[in-house]
């Protein structure tokens, strides 16, 4: 529909370039990207958040692509330097690297690079790349470093002789240094981790909803598994071979009502999900998990999108593995993840669940 001219009262026709002039305006470099802008009386093109002089409107157009501006013949303006990296991704890929080097150094038993290390490689003094690093990834250096080796201590706990064996595998210079703070990594004692979750108890409860059968279960600490099945005995199986040798046990009042907002959420979308969690994963993981949480009910992100968004744009491939083991379904809203065509792509408990919940939600979404 045509806008309304509050001058005349005369429909006047709509400028589709409206939203464009609007990101310029307010130098939005998130837009940074996805087009460019030329300015005929300067003969330039720039990016959307270039700080330069706000230019004439009428001076203004708008290119999808650095090359459809320049075949215009316009060239790229010095200040803002559209035709190379943005600031954002050339901070992606210096944080990509740090990641890089702090898992290599973390996998051959040795001490993750420190951080003024870590930032004369980015060209960057180190409380300027300790910024830049949190923003990107969502966590500090030194926490990164941690996540990865807590997650290579995970993995030596399943399969070392000894819980000092897998400490030291994992990079810990000290039992001691292990020690602390092991609890809150792994969600329970980290012998009882190995042993199958042996002195941990989890309660849990399954329900029926649209979708199937639904089990909820949680530490004393949050929730640590969502999933949806055909049948109530396949999920508890599941469970139990997760952990064999923890106590589970029947839900309780607080859990009934837990299991009832997980149901809720399915069948009316709006309602959203917040529960506690107690979910453990790679620092990749998190960081994929952690930009999944951010996708509003009713909008999808595609596997490159959000590989864009943790820093590593290669690894859309590996976001979808981060998908496929997120251990709590809607808590994490993997299924709102497509493929880059609109596919649905896959999903741990169906694709056709998948499409179910989609579609309810975007349903929810359009009846508001």
């Amino acid at each position: 529909m045509d806008q309304l001219n509050l001058v005349s009262g005369h429909a006047a026709p709509t400028d589709p370039d409206v939203p464009r002039w609007e990101t310029v305006l307010q130098r939005d470099a998130t837009a940074d990207g996805q087009f460019v802008y030329s300015v005929s009386s300067t003969g330039v093109y720039c990016r959307p958040g270039c700080a330069a002089r706000m230019p004439l409107r009428r001076n203004v157009a708008f290119h999808a692509t650095i090359a459809e501006a320049e075949r215009a013949g316009f060239r790229p303006c010095k200040r803002c330097r559209p035709n190379e990296p943005s600031q954002g991704e050339r901070h992606a890929d210096a944080v990509a690297r740090a990641c890089r080097r702090i898992e290599a150094a973390i996998e051959a038993g040795e001490p993750a690079p420190p951080l003024a290390a870590l930032a004369r490689t980015a060209g960057l003094s180190a409380h300027h790349f300790h910024r830049v690093f949190l923003a990107t990834a969502g966590v500090t250096p030194r926490a990164y470093a941690d996540a990865h080796r807590a997650e290579r201590l995970r993995a030596g706990l399943e399969s070392s002789g000894s819980v000092t064996e897998a400490a030291y595998e994992a990079g810990y210079s000290s039992s001691s240094r292990f020690y602390e703070g092991a609890a809150s990594r792994l969600g329970m004692r980290p012998s009882d981790y190995r042993d199958g979750g042996a002195g941990a108890t989890i309660r849990f409860a399954v329900g029926e909803c649209s979708l199937g059968s639904v089990m909820v279960a949680a530490t004393d600490k949050g929730v640590c598994a969502i999933a949806f099945g055909d049948g109530p005995e396949a999920l508890v199986e599941d469970l139990q071979d997760r952990f064999p040798k923890a106590t589970l046990l029947g839900a309780d009042d607080r859990f009934e009502s837990w299991i009832g907002a997980v149901i809720a959420a399915i069948e009316e979308p709006a309602r959203g999900l917040d529960l506690p969690l107690d979910v453990r994963g790679t620092a990749f993981q998190a960081r994929v998990w952690q930009a999944l949480r951010a996708i509003p009910a009713g909008a999808t992100a595609s596997y490159a999108a959000i590989a864009e968004r943790v820093g590593r744009p290669e690894a859309a491939r590996a976001v979808a593995q981060a998908c496929a083991q997120n251990p709590v379904a809607l808590a994490i809203p993997c299924h709102r993840v497509v493929r880059r065509d609109g596919e649905v792509g896959g999903y741990r408990w169906g694709v056709e669940r998948k499409r179910r919940l989609l579609a309810q939600e975007q349903g929810a979404v359009e009846g508001i």
